[in-house]
């Protein structure tokens, strides 16, 4: 299905159920009473209005974000005559607590942080919770980003019904594909060259080394947050198939194409090999030693362990790398030397970004959408309310060095001094300062990223959720059982497993699902 098909009768229906209120007089002459176009052509913002954006993280206790604020609003106050407050998803459950604090009917909130591979973007439009935007409202209200947006022609991967459910966050390089970081100094102690992991079996040689030699370290203390483990990274990276993106079961990718055969929808999890592969391998991880025996329940922060140096390995995506755990390794772990392993490195199954990893919507029951409009469009485009969002108050939270980078005052510490905004889903290039603390290395990794990750063809694919909602839901439930226990070996015989996992799967519903997916594409791949 594209993103123009008619959404069911009663669907539509529904939607109109929960966004009449917030849809009556919005437009482009504005719906809130206070940012109305004027006769002369300029807006009325004589009200003074609260602006409220969701974002995601644990809120921060520092006191930092608090005065951000002061500050920032008092440059929104001076240009729209409005501030801004922040609610945050906190990521305990954060699946759950997100999608129910979209679809409660909360008035306060204005501006919603979203997207479409990870934030379930397409169907919380399907069900209402975003207000479609018109052309003349966000030419009113977001000039500079209907500018920019346009001019990339990025509107239509945003359209629902022909109607622009969110704005992307097109303006922004950065590479979200997960991987494995180590520590190149034991594995070149491992005997791997160069200390450099180039496929997914020489992680086993690196954590049997760590596991016989470091014995105050756990060689990847992954846990509960990692339930997924490492079985979809190893079929990433020993065959072609690629993970068709917005339609998980449940918290799991579980639906995908190949290389060869893009259009044809099947999942590895039930026919292909590479699944047991990939379970004898976490049996024998497990049985190495790899994690604590309680790792299902385990609930450490790896990160944090690696930089003590009593863990040898973090899962995360690269832009994590080359900003964050590569340049505070270097100071807190001198010499470790720490690299990348990423899934599909061996056979460049690497896709480039989705320009809707990171977007913004409005919420169907704002009050003042206009005026939220307004405050994104500064927060996005405005240099002094981009850096305020993004990096503190100059001289406290940052400072910029002579050659216009971006360095922090002296004693300042990440853990305890982050400002911690969250502002991911209106991100600018244009704006953004080169941090003097990031890898040298990243424009390299990023280059290479461009010269052989594939675009992903389906970015604008809305796949048909109401069809196929109860069968998935059944699936998610067997996946659920299965794929923790199978991604850390717990099972005495993971063939079995595999094999009942499937059985119960096809009970579920699998080739109904399958079908009414396949439709889909070929009806998106017809009007294409």
């Amino acid at each position: 299905m594209k993103k123009n098909t008619t959404v069911k009768r009663t669907l539509a229906l529904t939607m109109a159920v929960l966004m009449g209120a917030s849809l009556a007089g919005c437009g482009s002459k504005g719906g809130d009473g206070g940012s109305k176009v004027k006769e002369d052509g300029t807006i009325d913002t004589s009200s003074h209005e609260v602006i409220n954006m969701l974002v995601l993280g644990n809120k921060p206790s520092n006191g930092r974000l608090d005065e951000v604020l002061k500050a920032l609003n008092k440059v929104l106050t001076e240009k729209v005559n409005a501030e801004l407050e922040l609610t945050y998803v906190e990521w305990a459950d954060w699946q759950t607590q997100y999608n129910t604090q979209l679809l409660s009917g909360d008035a306060s909130l204005d501006i919603i942080t979203t997207a479409t591979d990870w934030l379930y973007g397409w169907e919380n439009a399907q069900k209402g919770a975003f207000l479609p935007l018109t052309e003349d409202m966000l030419k009113t209200y977001a000039p500079k980003t209907w500018e920019q947006v346009d001019a990339d022609g990025n509107w239509d991967i945003c359209k629902l019904n022909d109607e622009i459910m969110f704005i992307p966050e097109d303006k922004y390089t950065q590479y979200t594909n997960h991987g494995m970081m180590y520590r190149g100094d034991w594995a070149k102690e491992a005997g791997i060259t160069d200390g450099t992991i180039t496929k997914f079996d020489e992680l086993t040689t690196y954590f049997k080394y760590v596991k016989d030699n470091k014995p105050d370290v756990v060689p990847w203390d992954a846990g509960k947050n990692n339930l997924g483990s490492l079985l979809e990274p190893y079929i990433l990276s020993n065959t072609n198939y690629r993970p068709l993106i917005g339609c998980n079961a449940g918290n799991y990718e579980f639906w995908f194409t190949s290389k060869e055969d893009p259009y044809t929808v099947s999942s590895p999890f039930m026919e292909d090999d590479a699944i047991y592969e990939a379970a004898d391998m976490m049996k024998e991880w497990n049985e190495i030693g790899v994690w604590r025996e309680d790792a299902l329940n385990y609930d450490g922060d790896t990160r944090v362990e690696m930089y003590a140096g009593t863990c040898a390995a973090d899962q995360h995506h690269s832009q994590t790398y080359y900003s964050q755990v590569k340049p505070n390794m270097d100071v807190k772990q001198p010499g470790s030397d720490v690299k990348m392993y990423y899934w599909g490195q061996e056979n460049n199954n690497v896709a480039k970004p989705l320009k809707t990893h990171g977007a913004a919507a409005i919420s169907a029951n704002s009050k003042h959408p206009e005026r939220a409009l307004m405050v994104y469009d500064l927060l996005r485009n405005d240099e002094e309310c981009y850096r305020y969002i993004n990096y503190g108050v100059e001289g406290t939270d940052y400072i910029v060095t002579e050659d216009g980078k971006l360095d922090y005052p002296e004693g300042w510490d990440e853990a305890t001094d982050k400002v911690d905004a969250n502002f991911w889903c209106g991100r600018n290039d244009d704006l953004e300062l080169q941090n003097v603390s990031w890898w040298d290395g990243t424009q390299d990794m990023i280059d290479n990223y461009d010269k052989i990750a594939y675009d992903y063809e389906f970015e604008n694919l809305i796949i048909d959720k109401n069809a196929i909602e109860t069968q998935q839901a059944a699936i998610a439930n067997v996946l659920s059982e299965y794929l923790p226990q199978l991604g850390y070996g717990k099972y005495d015989d993971p063939h079995k497993a595999i094999d009942e996992m499937r059985e119960k799967i096809k009970a579920a519903g699998y080739e109904e699902v399958k079908a009414s997916i396949q439709k889909d594409i070929d009806a998106f791949r017809g009007e294409k």
